[in-house]
């Protein structure tokens, strides 16, 4: 079964259960990828449904902190709520070790001994890891390890 298969199935099955909140999270999740399917013309890849949750994640953890900035306490607890509900379908995030792992391998290939160097590691490091680690995390760890 697709991603968006099964996002659609619990999406219906939150309806019939009546848990308003992961249903409209679902619906909104579907509708992007219905959006992002018509755009493209044709059906979407998983990597492509793996990528519009991610986006749809990171935007939810942006609006969290905003919302956290400006004391907006209700809203933040909701864009949470739908954050877990979407991080469900997302794969498991590599841990800290893991990542600076994959870093150190990546210096290593590549060469790179200074900061001016992150150009070359952090699509090694991305393609690496595959969709599992958090770009801003990996960038601060790269910045640490290359100084």
């Amino acid at each position: 079964m697709k991603l968006f298969e099964k996002i659609q199935a619990d999406m219906y099955q939150a309806m019939k259960n009546k848990e308003t909140a992961v249903a409209n999270t679902l619906r909104g999740v579907v509708a992007k990828l219905k959006d992002k399917k018509i755009e493209k013309r044709d059906e979407l890849t998983d990597a492509e449904e793996l990528k519009v949750l991610q986006t749809l994640a990171k935007q939810r953890k942006e609006s969290i902190k905003s919302f956290q900035d400006g004391a907006r306490s209700d809203l933040v607890e909701q864009e949470e709520q739908e954050l877990q509900i979407i991080e469900r379908y997302l794969p498991q995030m590599l841990t800290d070790n893991e990542i600076k792992n994959i870093i150190k391998d990546s210096i290593a290939e590549s060469g790179a001994q200074a900061l001016a160097d992150i150009g070359k590691v952090m699509p090694l490091v991305m393609k690496k890891g595959a969709g599992r680690i958090d770009g801003k995390k990996a960038q601060l760890f790269l910045r640490e390890l290359l100084q």
